[in-house]
């Protein structure tokens, strides 16, 4: 069942509209947009700073800001595939967000999984994070492609400098997650990471970068029929009831384990 608006985001319901109100139209926007959306979400009752879906921004604001650094940087090939990417990527979640304020039948299976536990305390924020990547990565992320490589003229071919670039964001992955991960865990959690040593850090890595082969893979499929509306709203629905069933797994007790 889907709630409205204002049973959602309760006494911070305006200052959400007004985040959620245009979409950014670059890099730095998507960051500004992320970092106006984290100050509303720790506002969010009953959880306050603990919120689900607080726990996926923070870890998306952390990668859209490296992101951000790099282009600064000049480290990647075809700086305007990624800034295009990131733009077309956020989008879609926010565009969820805004869906799923609006009560609307068009809000994606596998973020209102998310979505619909903010006001329900209990869910971990490792899980949470976990659930919210699931979605963006395996949902949204091979239809932001596919959007970004026609609109730069470009195909998903693999070893081009744009296949190289979005490889390239692996590592920002691959870097920023350890910390973030361990800031999620409490005490004990800690205790038994630090005896892991870095095996977690390896297969959380390794699961982020398989998350993203396949939907490279997905954009691959997606790519001849994607002026055939009736065949790609047949694939949304597909990745998307895909995401949703790992997205349970993920938020369930046994899920908990693979964090």
């Amino acid at each position: 069942m889907m709630l409205t608006e204002a049973s959602v985001w309760g006494p911070v319901q305006r200052e959400m509209a007004g985040v959620l109100a245009g979409h950014p139209g670059d890099v730095p926007g998507v960051v500004d947009q992320l970092t106006r959306l984290q100050a509303v979400l720790s506002q969010v009752p009953p959880l306050l700073e603990g919120n689900p879906l607080a726990d996926f921004n923070r870890l998306y604001l952390t990668i859209s800001e490296n992101v951000l650094e790099r282009l600064f940087a000049g480290s990647f090939a075809d700086p305007g595939f990624v800034a295009r990417l990131d733009v077309e990527f956020a989008g879609r979640y926010f565009d969820a967000l805004r869906q799923w304020s609006d009560a609307s039948v068009a809000c994606p299976r596998s973020w209102m999984l998310l979505l619909q536990r903010i006001p329900c305390p209990g869910t971990g924020p490792t899980a949470s994070a976990a659930a919210g990547i699931n979605a963006h990565l395996h949902y949204d992320l091979p239809f932001a492609l596919v959007t970004t490589l026609d609109f730069e003229g470009c195909e998903p071919v693999d070893g081009s400098d744009q296949h190289r670039d979005y490889l390239q964001i692996n590592e920002i992955f691959a870097e920023r997650i350890p910390g973030l991960r361990r800031g999620y865990l409490d005490r004990w959690q800690l205790l038994i990471d630090m005896m892991n040593g870095d095996l977690d850090d390896w297969w959380q890595g390794s699961a982020v970068e398989w998350t993203r082969d396949v939907a490279w893979r997905n954009t691959q499929k997606l790519w001849p029929i994607r002026h055939d509306l009736r065949a790609v709203a047949a694939e949304q629905a597909r990745l998307d009831r895909t995401a949703e069933a790992l997205g349970k797994l993920l938020l369930s007790p046994m899920g908990s384990l693979l964090q």
